[in-house]
Order: C-alpha cells, then structure tokens, then sequence
C-alpha cells in the first residue's frame, strides 16, 4: 500500500468530501477543547450543499489526498490570510497538516504575501506556533449564535521550511 500523500488543487466535484473532512476534524479532534454546544454551531452535520459548495470554490484549497482518498484542505488567499485549515479527525499526527502547511508557504511565496494570517481555533493554535506562527489577539466571535473562541494568529515574511 503507498501511503504518499500527494497535495494538489481541489477539483470541483470534491465539495462533499471536504464537508466531510472539516466535520471530522471539528467533531474528532476540536472537541477536545470545545463544548459540545460550540462544536455543533461550528460544524453542524446539515449545511446547505450549495453555500458549502459556493464557499469551497471561492477558497480555491489545496487537498491532501492519500491512496486515492482525500484526507485534508488548506487554502491561501492573495492578501496572505488561511481561511481553512483542516485534517480528517482519523487521519490526524501523521504529517498530513505539515505538509499542506508548506505547500501553503509556496503559494504564500508565489503570491507575494509578506504576512501569513488566520483566525486558528485553539486546537490549532500549537500547530501553528510550530510553523513560526506568532498570537495576535484572543477572539471571541459567535457562530450560529454561540460563542466559539479561537486567535488571530500572524506569521512574518520568512517562509523557509520548518
């Protein structure tokens, strides 16, 4: 079994199994520090297909696919800022999200984004201090009308890898 994991544009059609990823990350590994109140206003298990689908295609992610399954997604926008930034909660400590992390630094490099940027739940936030990462300001934004605290988190214009 080849277990290389290979990351590359998102293609449309994937929508379903990013839906599916970001739900398993929320509800597989967040919940560790979040209320099950907080994990079900983040990531419900219905949400309109078309605004997910909408919100994928405007994001544009790379995705990290593994024998043939996809198995994370990341997007970089031009101005620097990381929108999403998940790993399927059965798929987790196995390099996955480094990888996805350095191919963001690429595009990063590519794009002419001075700083990286993201508002990084706090499940995330040691993930990140490991990539140079650096907390800008606790947040306390509500989702679905409840509160679901996470940081804003910066990182200056030196991208070499980690």
């Amino acid at each position: 079994m080849n277990d290389t994991v290979h990351i590359r544009r998102y293609e449309q059609g994937e929508e379903a199994a990013l839906f599916r990823i970001f739900h398993s990350a929320v509800h597989l590994v967040a919940c560790r520090d979040y209320t099950t109140e907080q994990i079900e206003a983040w990531a419900p298990s219905e949400l309109d297909p078309f605004v997910w689908e909408s919100r994928v295609r405007d994001i544009n992610p790379f995705v990290a696919e593994q024998n043939g399954e996809l198995v994370g997604y990341a997007d970089v926008q031009e101005s620097g800022y990381i929108d999403h930034f998940y790993v399927s909660g059965s798929h987790t400590l196995r390099g996955i999200g480094s990888r996805l992390m350095r191919r963001l630094f690429v595009e990063a490099e590519t794009l002419g984004a001075l700083t990286l940027t993201s508002d990084v739940s706090r499940t995330a936030q040691p993930f990140f201090e490991k990539f140079g990462f650096l907390v800008v300001e606790l947040r306390y934004p509500e989702c679905r009308g409840v509160v679901v605290p996470n940081a804003f988190m910066r990182r200056g214009q030196s991208y070499a890898q980690r």
